[in-house]
């Protein structure tokens, strides 16, 4: 904020009101300025920001706004209250009209006072993990890795996607996670060439490659994990193309460490795959924390993009796939750790293909 000369910043993101504040509700706004953080809320949620200060894991010096009429109301009447001048927004969490609106409130209210954009400067910091969300991420991987040892059982000839899907939600919530991270993906036979496929009523069938794709929210941070199974015996066709996922997979972790380059560790899971034969067209990986996809990106340099480099602390999947229209596909995913002099892989789950 120094660096930009803001005088304040008006956070409206829940994920960064979350990872400063500790408020895990669906409503409310952060003021934030050099000498004091304000949260704006609603009546809903006045007891849980108490609860929050009496267990002391609330912000230290957040002041209680409680919202009279609106959101933005309530803002504008705090900043232009405060005599604030140069206000930064996150814009990619603004809509146009709050804009608009905050905009137009200030001119009468607060003539001098100017909004200015601003892009990440929270997610800057959220982009490495201290050591309490280490330790809650590694938690959380653990518990992720035993669901995905069960499941196994699961996943049976005759059950359709979206049965072994929601059995995959019931194992997330019984190993204690508070929901699913994201949509569970069970995708069997041609699905699987389709990287996000919804599971639906197709049943699973003897040949049949499945890909595996779930997540858990655990104390508000997420992981990830992939794994491809075989329905009775793989063929020939099915083990050339997991051998192929798997060695670009086990190739891209061994490229983490502090000071590589993300768009590297990406080449060499594309490079890997391409001495096969195959490709793939997502990123190799994304970041994880409060928010299942987050910085850093693992993925193909874009012309718009400058030097990135990856450092201690940084959490983030590696999942290299391969995917045959018509056939069907392979994904292997599993979280890692950059740490001081290397990788920490989280997950911990064979990469084998297993014939069930």
């Amino acid at each position: 904020m120094a660096v930009r000369g803001l005088d304040a910043l008006v956070v409206t993101s829940l994920s960064n009101v979350l990872f400063l504040t500790n408020f895990a509700g669906s409503a409310g706004i952060l003021v934030l300025t050099p000498g004091k953080v304000w949260f704006i809320t609603d009546f809903r949620y006045v007891t849980a920001v108490a609860n929050l200060r009496e267990s002391g894991h609330a912000c230290p010096d957040l002041e209680l706004v409680r919202v009279n009429g609106s959101y933005e109301t309530t803002l504008a009447e705090l900043l232009s209250a405060r005599g604030l001048r140069q206000i930064g927004f996150e814009a990619a969490h603004t809509t146009v009209a709050r804009h608009a609106w905050l905009a137009a409130a200030l001119a009468k209210s607060a003539p001098g006072a100017a909004l200015v954009s601003t892009d990440g400067l929270v997610e800057a910091v959220r982009v490495r993990k201290d050591q309490y969300e280490i330790a809650i991420l590694r938690e959380a991987a653990r518990r992720l890795s035993g669901v995905a040892v069960r499941i196994m059982a699961d996943v049976r000839r005759g059950r359709t996607e979206r049965e072994v899907a929601m059995t995959i939600d019931l194992r997330i919530r019984e190993a204690g996670f508070s929901a699913p991270a994201f949509e569970t993906i069970v995708a069997g036979g041609p699905n699987g060439a389709l990287p996000h496929a919804r599971p639906g009523e197709r049943k699973l069938g003897e040949g049949d490659l499945v890909v595996l794709d779930f997540g858990g929210v655990y104390d508000s941070y997420c992981v990830d994990l992939s794994r491809t199974v075989s329905i009775g015996v793989a063929s020939g066709r099915a083990r050339e193309v997991h051998s192929a996922v798997r060695e670009a997979h086990d190739r891209a972790i061994a490229a983490v460490a502090p000071g590589r380059s993300p768009f590297e560790v990406d080449r060499v899971a594309r490079d890997t795959l391409g001495a096969r034969g195959f490709a793939f067209g997502h990123g190799t990986g994304h970041g994880l924390g409060i928010d299942v996809h987050e910085e850093p990106r693992i993925a193909r340099r874009r012309p718009d993009m400058g030097d990135e480099t990856l450092l201690a602390g940084m959490v983030f999947t590696i999942e290299p796939g391969a995917y045959l229209p018509g056939w069907g596909g392979v994904r292997i995913e599993d979280d890692v750790l950059v740490t001081d002099t290397g990788v920490e892989l989280l997950t911990d789950v064979t990469t084998e293909l297993v014939e069930i």
